[in-house]
This record gives C-alpha cells, structure tokens and sequence, in this order.
C-alpha cells in the first residue's frame, strides 16, 4: 500500500498524464525516458539543466517560447490544452466572483446561500490541511504551466474539493426544488468534476494523490454538512441574534487559522471564503426582519422558466450592472479598509504593502486579514441585499427573489 500510494503521489505519474494529453517533454538527445523512475535531466539549447525545481527554462508554445518551471515542453494538442486552461478557472476567485452573483440574481438565491456556505466550509477545513499536512507540489522533472498557486502547499487538492462541492450541492438542494432531467444535471456535474480535476494535474499543480484525496475528503465532508447547512441556513436568515453569531465566528476562523510555519496564501484566502459566506449570511437576515422575504405561494417542485428575449435582456442588465458595482465595491472597500488598519496601527500603508510577506511581518498580516474580512464581506452583502434592492427600484429585479427562503 506504501508503494502503491508513493507511486500516485510521484511527479512521474504527473509527467505521464501531462504526456498523455499531448505536453512533450525535450529530452537530452532521446536516450533516457523522462518517466522512467530515475527522471533524465532535459538539455537548454544543449547545455543541461541544473534540475532545481524552481528554477526557469525556455518553453515552447507553437513557436512562443515562454518561461515555466525547469524543463522545456512542447503544448501539442491544443483542444487539451485550453479546456484545461478553462477547467482550472473554475476554481478560481474570477469564477466565484462570478458565478455567485449570476446565480443570486437570475437564479435562486435560497440555493445559492446553502451552497456558498457549503463551499467556504469545504474550502476552509481543505485549505487548512493544506497549512498542517505541509507536502509540497510536484517538483521536478514536472514542468509547471501554471504558478498562480505555487507558493501553497498541494495536499488535498482544494481544486479538486471545489469541482464536488459546488456541482453536485447545487444538484442536491435542487432536484427536489425543480423540476429538470436529474440524469441530465449528474452528467454536468460529473463532466465539471472531471475537467477541474484532471486540469490540476495536467498543468503540473498536484499529484495525483492529491487530487485522489481532495475528492475523498469532500465527499466525506459533505455527507454530513448537506443536511446541516441546509437546516442552518434557516436558523441564520430568521434568529434574532445571527449577526453576533455569523460575525464572531468569522472572526474567530479567520484569527485562529492553522499556522504553517511560512506566508501562504491560503490564509488569505480562507479568509475571502469565510468573508463572502458572512456578508450574504447577514444581507439574507437583513432581508427578512425588514419584512421584505415572504414565502412562496405555492410548495415546490417548481418548472424551470426559460427566459424569453425580454427576460433575457433584464438577465443581461442584471449581470452587467451587478458585476460593474462589485468591482467598484470591492476597489473602494479594500482602499478605505486598509487605510483605516494601517493608520490604527500607526503604519504607512504604501510601505506595508510594499514590505516582505512572512509570517514575522504581523502589521501586515493584521492588515491583510483585516481588509479581506471587511471587503469580501461587503461585496456578500452586497451580492444578496444591496444589488438586488436596487434592482428592483429600477424595476428590473427578479420577481421571485424575494420569496426564497
């Protein structure tokens, strides 16, 4: 089992998929295979590599040579390649900042609030293991054709936590509040999966082990955390005190995240996660103590309505409008709040953002944990309580929005 399992955390395992879709590796004259166990060092214009696994080597693009990693490599199937590119995006910040409020404004905002409190759990205990496990990414002789990453830890893949999480709970809180083909949405949900997944390895950012044990570890997770956020979601919107609780505890996860010894960015990210859960948590609450969420009329299952070309064009201006405010949200929110921490604690902001991320440098940790608590979870509130008033002033909100509890 020792074997078995050191084989499917191996970078030669990586090397075989990446090879598999087409990324050819420069091999030194072709006498030794790459992914033989013993990893032939690649040549540079014929003068070998020194093999460090951070280093750079010039990489070929159909004719555009960039940097990556330290081996040389050649993308030579391009439908591989950019579903790939795509795929890993998808568990990205664009993505959520994205697909949240899409789905919150021409959507279902009762769904929406269980699964985005399903993914900041799911992300949060992953990310977390991430910073106590402590494995690094596959290093060489795997080439990295991504870096956006790099610097986090690999074990579980949260990509791969993701790629579940999201697909298959959207799925699970609507099959029984919409009528549509199930078999139809388990084949999105299983084809989603499988894109993000292999994307990760493929571009060279996780074992296959990796991605092995963020698809357990997620499954595990949601068995429970299905019918729990489901039932907590409730007692959130209508409980008189949710505020103090939906506030203290995102403090609390955020200030007491797990310390891994060096900067990550993981931190601040779970800090993004659980910063985005509260602020649509409290716009929720907002809403229904000022009288404005009324329960539908009728029980469901409900029909899917397909937008007409009128609907379509709210739909549109709906989407454009929103997605325009949460980025001049987010820009004015992280300005004013981190101008506010640095000068409590007597900081020059231009210089601390300048100044070196380590663990030693508490002013900015304070800071940035600080502003992503404050920003993210402005642009939640705004998301579930701000965008979608406005939106019905302008007498271009969705009608049922308001009955989604």
């Amino acid at each position: 089992m020792y074997t078995f399992l050191e084989y499917l955390k191996s970078p030669e395992l990586v090397v075989k998929v990446q090879e598999y879709f087409g990324i050819v590796y420069e091999r030194n004259h072709a006498k030794e295979p790459l992914t033989n166990g013993k990893s032939a060092t690649p040549t540079r214009n014929g003068v070998q590599s020194n093999g460090l696994a951070n280093g750079c080597a010039t990489v070929n693009h159909g004719g555009d040579k960039k940097k990556i990693n330290d081996n040389a490599y050649r993308v030579t199937n391009y439908f591989w390649y950019v579903l790939f590119i795509v795929g890993t995006e998808l568990g990205d910040e664009i993505f959520y900042a994205t697909f949240i409020p899409f789905w919150f404004w021409n959507v279902d905002s009762a769904v929406g609030r269980r699964v985005v409190m399903l993914w900041s759990a799911i992300m949060y205990v992953g990310q977390s293991l991430k910073d106590i496990i402590r494995w690094p990414r596959p290093v060489y002789p795997v080439a990295r054709l991504q870096k956006k990453w790099g610097l986090e830890y690999g074990m579980p893949s949260t990509h791969a936590m993701v790629s579940v999480a999201i697909p298959f709970s959207v799925l699970i809180y609507t099959h029984n509040r919409y009528i549509y083909s199930l078999p139809i949405g388990l084949a999105i949900a299983v084809v989603w999966c499988a894109v993000i997944c292999v994307s990760r390895v493929y571009l060279g950012m996780h074992s296959v082990l990796d991605i092995i044990a963020g698809l357990l570890l997620v499954i595990l997770l949601m068995i429970p955390l299905i019918p729990l956020v489901d039932r907590l979601d409730i007692i959130v919107v209508t409980s008189r005190w949710s505020p103090l609780f939906v506030l203290s505890i995102s403090i609390l996860l955020i200030v007491f995240y797990p310390d891994s010894g060096k900067w990550t960015p993981t931190r601040g990210d779970t800090a993004l996660t659980v910063s985005v859960c509260a602020g649509i948590e409290l716009g929720a609450w907002l809403h229904y103590h000022l009288g404005e969420f009324q329960q539908p009329i009728q029980p469901p299952p409900y029909e899917v309505i397909w937008p007409s070309y009128s609907m379509l064009g709210l739909l549109l201006l709906r989407t454009v409008l929103g997605l325009c405010c949460i980025v001049a949200s987010r820009a004015f929110a992280k300005s004013i709040s981190y101008a506010f921490v640095c000068f409590l604690l007597g900081r020059d902001k231009n210089e601390l953002r300048q100044s070196e991320n380590t663990l030693e440098n508490k002013n900015k940790i304070i800071v940035e944990l600080s502003y992503k608590l404050f920003t993210y979870g402005v642009i939640g509130f705004n998301t579930q309580y701000l965008l979608p008033s406005v939106f019905k002033l302008l007498n271009i909100g969705r009608p049922d929005f308001y009955t989604e509890i």
